[in-house]
């Protein structure tokens, strides 16, 4: 059984830049695709980037693209998620998911629920 732990969060200000980790255990970790979701208060989880299992190919919600970048370190398997010019928006509780995805696949997936493990989250306040 995969576990995954997010870490990094905090109380930063409008601005400042962030990065957040997320440890895998208990699998193979390059067996893995990885995806940082969040949830900000009061609204619906949404897709922020995806990886694959090298982090050679990555796709990110649109609304971020140019502000964060997904990565990861096989030999600590650790994802990362770094996130610049943070806004208050951008307050969340941010979330870590992998999957094991079929043999050859086409696409990084963006849905919550095609992700099998997911973290506990770690809570980002971006304050103004």
């Amino acid at each position: 059984q995969v576990q995954l732990v997010e870490s990094g969060g905090g109380l930063v200000q409008a601005g400042d830049s962030l990065t957040l980790s997320c440890v895998a255990s208990g699998g193979t970790f390059t067996d893995l695709y990885m995806a940082w979701f969040r949830q900000p208060p009061g609204k619906e989880r949404e897709f922020v980037a995806a990886t694959n299992w090298n982090g050679g190919y990555a796709t990110y919600n649109i609304s971020l693209e140019g502000r964060c970048t997904i990565s990861r370190d096989n030999a600590r398997n650790t994802m990362y998620l770094q996130m610049n010019s943070l806004e208050p928006e951008d307050t969340a509780v941010y979330y870590c998911a992998a999957h094991v995805p079929p043999p050859n696949p086409q696409f990084l997936r963006r849905e919550w629920g095609e992700y099998d493990y997911r973290g506990q989250g770690t809570q980002v306040t971006v304050s103004s």
